[in-house]
């Protein structure tokens, strides 16, 4: 399965989890339902994982902690807020290159729709493969 098949599933799956549960949780409640909805889907699915890295020669075992990685290919990194910022936006870019994965999806439950909460951060991901 590629980025943009999982990235589909992950659209899917935020939308339905917040058409059933609406805004205004706490992240880690929607973290739970998310990874078990996509666990459900087929999708091998990692909570809190610690991603290693690398800075001056020095290796650090806990770099940052991804919300959820799916596939060992995509992060999905949550938020529970009135609005999304460009803060938000950097830091899962960053988390992408870091890692050296392709694609991250940014989902806020805070928003009213969650169409509107959705954010698609490619970090080299081949142009015909980068289109959802």
């Amino acid at each position: 399965m590629n980025e943009n098949e999982i990235g589909k599933i992950v659209v899917d799956s935020a939308i339905a989890i917040h058409r059933e549960l609406g805004p205004g949780l706490l992240e880690k409640v929607y973290e739970i339902v998310l990874a078990n909805e996509l666990v459900t889907r087929g999708l091998k699915v990692q909570r809190q994982v610690p991603v290693p890295i690398q800075c001056r020669g020095v290796n650090f075992d806990e770099g940052f902690y991804a919300d959820i990685v799916l596939e060992n290919k995509v992060i999905l990194e949550l938020k529970s807020v009135e609005k999304i910022n460009n803060a938000h936006k950097k830091q899962l870019l960053t988390y992408l290159k870091l890692s050296g994965m392709k694609l991250g999806f940014l989902l806020n439950f805070g928003e009213a729709f969650m169409k509107n909460g959705i954010t698609r951060i490619v970090n080299g991901l081949p142009e015909k493969d980068s289109e959802l």
